[in-house]
């Protein structure tokens, strides 16, 4: 769904779909696109009726790698989370069956939102598990480094950071799977799904972080994953939504049951 100019404007896109009998050509891009450079098949979003309101005039597509004129990117030299690769979709004339319509010509927006709330909570799962790749890391290495002839694990300030550790992954778990268990009954809630995920990717950071500064040094230098965990948790503070964007969907869902 993202582009170069669409990113929590998502609406806002520029990817152009027209219809030439049994068939749309798309002309345009796609970026910061999760598994592009892998993926066989793909739902992409473009516009089909540039004259009405732009939420209105989205229509999903089903695109196989195989399409003429559909291309990628060179694979993107990320921060973070370099195991999952990200690239452009290029479209240049690309053909695209009406077949391949994902739902009804022009209601795309309704297929993107359906899938936000779950991809939001969904996700919430990967800052939960660094966090506690964080903490195996730190309670280990805080038992067994000593300083002053005693284990660092054993200061009152070190304690204090894995007592906080360990309570702030408690929560965020039990969090998670509290939103998780609601959505398995159907009640999916948007405020909680943008909750979880703001909650547990700021937490996420925040643990990676006193992860560096119980390591002291060691956490600074790459023999360690201190670093590697950093810079993976801080997408989940930029990927399918911000934070402020969070903040805003639930600042509004708040503002809603009072209005």
């Amino acid at each position: 769904m993202s582009e170069h100019g669409s990113g929590s404007d998502v609406v806002s896109m520029k990817l152009k779909a027209e219809r030439k009998g049994s068939h749309y050509i798309l002309n345009g891009s796609k970026f910061w696109i999760t598994n592009g450079p892998d993926a066989d098949v793909l739902v992409v979003y473009a516009r089909t009726n540039p004259d009405i309101k732009k939420q209105h005039g989205i229509t999903a597509f089903i695109i196989e790698k195989s399409f003429e004129g559909f291309t990628t990117g060179p694979k993107l030299d990320k921060l973070g989370m370099r195991g999952s690769n990200t690239c452009e979709l290029i479209f240049q004339d690309c053909k695209v069956p009406v077949e391949n319509v994902l739902g009804e010509e022009n209601k795309g927006v309704y297929v993107l939102m359906s899938g936000l709330d779950l991809e939001r909570m969904v996700l919430s799962a990967g800052p939960v598990g660094l966090m506690q790749a964080c903490i195996d890391l730190t309670f280990d290495y805080v038992h067994s480094r000593k300083q002053f002839d005693t284990k660092i694990g054993e200061f009152q300030l070190i304690q204090a950071k894995i007592a906080d550790m360990y309570t702030i992954l408690s929560a965020t778990r039990n969090y998670l799977y509290n939103v998780s268990r609601a959505c398995d009954k159907g009640h999916i809630c948007s405020k909680d799904c943008a909750g979880v995920i703001l909650f547990s990717a700021e937490n996420s950071v925040k643990i990676a972080l006193d992860t560096i500064q119980c390591l002291g040094g060691n956490g600074f230098i790459n023999d360690y994953a201190s670093g590697r965990l950093l810079r993976d948790a801080k997408l989940y503070e930029i990927g399918a939504g911000t934070s402020e964007i969070r903040r805003l969907i639930i600042g509004r869902s708040l503002n809603k049951e009072y209005s």
